[in-house]
Parts: structure tokens; sequence; C-alpha cells
């Protein structure tokens, strides 16, 4: 998964931001030389708050949560391709990760998204139409939480861990084209009807268990 060499001339006409970690990142990528014990009980946490969640027959916060991971790992798989045919990625995770899973996605971070849909959904209001300032609950909260996430990604832009490579991705097409997705998704599934979302997860979780196979397992590109 080498970086195409025929935008390496870019470099000189566009100020790129450190690209140099792309390899580093690369060089890394899915390899042991890195592991962590602590990736194990990370790992238990997580099962154990869908386990929990089961227990209480929350299936709607489920719904949320596995709707907002599928479409993290969607948009992973996006990241991961924009590397491979452009040489970089919009977002990169060079160090600082005890198993890096696609490019722009460690261990951590994934394991993060894979709870946050089950508890951002619980300070969503019982009744989906209720609006708030106008605005209907679902959206302004989806909006509310994207600033949120996207405010700390400026944070873990200027750590060592996690890089901004292309100087016009920024918070701000961060906020608009990844966290408000991600968390309209979210907000959404968690009152469709269980057929809805169990088609729409399903779906949306088969896409990127096939494009995995495909573009990581057999052609090696991400």
């Amino acid at each position: 998964m080498p970086v195409s060499p025929k935008f390496m001339k870019k470099e000189s006409t566009m100020q790129l931001n450190h690209p140099e970690l792309t390899k580093q990142a690369l060089a890394i990528l899915r390899k042991g030389t890195v592991f962590q014990w602590y990736f194990i009980p990370l790992f238990a946490f997580v099962v154990y708050i869908y386990f929990s969640e089961i227990e209480k027959k929350n299936w709607k916060g489920i719904a949320a949560g596995l709707s907002l991971y599928a479409t993290h790992w969607f948009y992973e798989i996006i990241n991961a391709l924009i590397q491979h045919f452009s040489g970089y990625a919009l977002w990169t995770v060079p160090t600082g990760t005890s198993f890096l899973l696609l490019i722009g996605v460690g261990w951590e971070l994934s394991m993060m998204f894979a709870v946050s849909g089950i508890i951002f959904s619980k300070i969503l209001p019982s009744d989906p139409k209720l609006k708030i300032f106008g605005i209907n609950n679902r959206i302004l909260i989806a909006v509310g939480n994207a600033a949120l996430f996207s405010v700390f990604e400026i944070f873990l832009a200027k750590t060592p861990a996690f890089l901004w490579i292309y100087p016009w991705w920024s918070a701000f097409p961060v906020f608009v084209t990844v966290y408000i997705p991600f968390f309209l998704m979210c907000n959404f599934a968690y009152d469709w009807r269980p057929k809805i979302q169990k088609a729409v997860i399903g779906t949306l979780a088969s896409v990127d268990l096939a494009a995995m196979i495909v573009f990581a397992g057999i052609l090696k590109w991400i």
C-alpha cells in the first residue's frame, strides 16, 4: 500500500501537513508490533456496554449505536481508499494506537465510536417530533454532538497521534461532511421501526464487510 507516486509532485504546489507520516502509518497498519494490553479490556468494556443494553432490552439504543458504528466504518473505508488513489488520506493515525485498523483509525477511536451512538442516544427526548428553538430535536442534537466532536478533533489534530494532511481539511469540513451524518444516522435510527433498523444497519454493515474483504483482504489497497 505505497503512496501513489503520480501524486508526489503535488507536494511542491500544495503545502501538506507532514505527508511523510503517511508512510509511518502504513508501516504499522494491522501489525502486532504496536500492540498494548489495554486493547483487551477496552474491547471488554464495549462488549459490557452492549450486553447491558441487551439486558435492559434497549433495542432503540443498540440500533443507534450500531448505525453510527457502521457509518463510521463506511467513512473510514472511504478515507483509506482516498489514500490509496491519491497518496494521502484526509485523516491519518501515524502513532499512538495499540492496533491500527485502517489508515485513519486506531483501535481506541474505533471502540469509542462503537459506543458513541448508545451514549448519545440517552440524551434524546422521548418525543421525536419535539422542537427545540424551532428545530426538530433529533436534528438539533445531531448538530450539537457533531460540533462537540469536531472541536475535540481540533485538539487531536494538534497531537502526534492524529493528522490532517490536506490544508483544506479542517474542523468545518469534518463537522459538515463527517459528524453531522454520523449523528443524524444515529438519531434517526433510534426512532425507526425495528424492521427498518435491521434493514438499514444490516445493509450498511454488509457493504462495510464486503469492502473490507475486497479492498483490504483481496486487493490489499487499504
